[in-house]
Parts: C-alpha cells; sequence; structure tokens
C-alpha cells in the first residue's frame, strides 16, 4: 500500500481567506507594528538608523491608519470602497518604503526591514486585491 501526502497549495489556501479576516489581521499587524515604533522608537533608532521622531511619526500614523483597517473589515457587508482604499494605501506604503530605503541614510538592519516590511504588506494587498475581485 502506498500512501502520498500532498501539502495544499500554499496560494491556494491564502486565496481561501476572506476580505475581513485579511482587513482584521492588517489592522492586527499594522497596530503592533506601530504600537512597536511609538513604545520603542528611542531603542530602534540606533538599530534602524531612523530617527526617534520619524518613528513617532509612523507609529502614530500606523496606529491611526489600523484602526480605519479594523473598522473596514469588521463592517457588514464590507464596504468596497473602503476596502479599495485600503488597498491603494497598501500599495503607496510599499512604494514609498522602498524609495525610502533605496535613499535614506538608515543602518543595514533599517533598510532590511524596510524592505522585508514593504514585502509583506505587498503580499497583504495583493492578497486583499485579489478577495475584493472575487467578492
Amino acid at each position: 500500500m502506498t500512501t502520498s501526502i500532498t501539502s495544499p497549495n500554499p496560494s491556494t489556501r491564502f486565496r481561501s481567506l476572506s476580505l475581513p479576516l485579511l482587513l482584521q489581521l492588517d489592522a492586527a499587524v499594522t497596530g503592533a507594528n506601530g504600537a512597536a515604533y511609538l513604545l520603542g522608537a528611542s531603542l530602534l533608532d540606533d538599530v534602524l538608523g531612523i530617527g526617534a521622531s520619524t518613528l513617532r511619526a509612523t507609529g502614530g500614523f500606523l496606529v491611526v491608519y489600523a484602526v480605519l483597517v479594523a473598522a473596514v473589515g469588521l463592517r457588514r457587508p464590507v464596504p468596497r470602497p473602503a476596502a479599495w482604499a485600503v488597498v491603494a494605501t497598501n500599495a503607496a506604503w510599499v512604494a514609498a518604503s522602498l524609495v525610502f530605503a533605496a535613499t535614506e541614510a538608515g543602518t543595514a538592519t533599517g533598510t532590511v526591514w524596510t524592505v522585508v516590511q514593504a514585502a509583506v504588506v505587498a503580499v497583504v494587498a495583493g492578497l486583499q486585491w485579489d478577495a475584493l475581485r472575487r467578492s
């Protein structure tokens, strides 16, 4: 007897996530990131090479944005124009992050962090876009 174990295709698995869940996950991760920037700015500035005041401003923006994304994700049905605005804002964040990483004088760790978080946001925006397109 031969038994074959196949794992599901990861892209199919993630494509099955609902738009409300994707928005709520986005809000949770964004809020945590914003809180870390706000609360840890004085510790992160040396590690990332980004000034504490910039980190605090970014953290404040992210916390407010997370609350707005959570509000969109909790509405039933999810308002499509608001969800499209989240996708567009996430795409703009990715672009701005990549420009920042390429032009600002941060540490190597800060540059890598900026690119990695941009990649995560790009994946989330893509999944949100796909969920919107499917709904």
